[in-house]
């Protein structure tokens, strides 16, 4: 099997064009090019973790895009923590979440509890 470790951008182009064929001929599942496809694609976003991390967005930041992106109103938000006040100082940044409001978001509006939890970011 040829593959081998990505230590710097010519074996990660490398392993980009090995995998690329991998989409338009799907390999069989148990197959040699499976498990090889597999393998590269493990390498790849171990390459992609170390080199390039995605951080995890503030909170605010999370909830106004989960609110854009289901159609949520403030008016929702409100009604999830109980308070159009609460919500409109959230939203806003002029009070924090506390770790109730994060429970709350997390169960029902599915945003990751280790986002919530993290410092959130004055304008």
């Amino acid at each position: 099997m040829d593959i081998r470790q990505i230590k710097n951008e010519a074996d990660y182009d490398w392993a980009l064009r090995e995998v690329e064929t991998y989409f338009d001929n799907e390999p069989d599942e148990g197959s040699q090019a499976a498990e090889r496809f597999n393998v590269l694609c493990t390498l790849i976003e171990a390459y992609e973790a170390a080199h390039w991390p995605i951080e995890a967005p503030e909170p605010i930041a999370a909830i106004r895009h989960v609110m854009a992106r289901d159609h949520y109103r403030q008016a929702d938000l409100a009604k999830l923590l109980g308070s159009r006040s609460r919500a409109s100082e959230i939203i806003n940044r002029k009070r924090p979440l506390t770790l109730e409001q994060a429970r709350l978001l997390h169960e029902h509006w599915k945003i990751p509890a280790e986002v919530l939890l993290r410092p959130v970011l004055t304008e």
